[in-house]
């Protein structure tokens, strides 16, 4: 079976004061609090939703 790669996604800046379109982002992305992480699958779309806010959040990579 092929190995799927995992991203964690870590809310470090807050969003308010930001657009509304990236307070909805980091929303979707299922960040609620600052400084909480979340994982995803690694995916075209997650990755562009992750290239919107990323003055807002850190990214790790992992296999797993």
């Amino acid at each position: 079976m092929a190995e799927q790669k995992t991203i964690r996604v870590t809310l470090t800046r807050s969003p308010i004061g930001t657009l509304k379109s990236h307070k909805e982002t980091v929303r979707r992305l299922g960040l609620r609090r600052m400084h909480q992480t979340v994982e995803h699958q690694d995916t075209p779309t997650i990755r562009g939703m992750i290239a919107k806010v990323n003055h807002l959040v850190t990214v790790e990579e992992k296999s797993s």
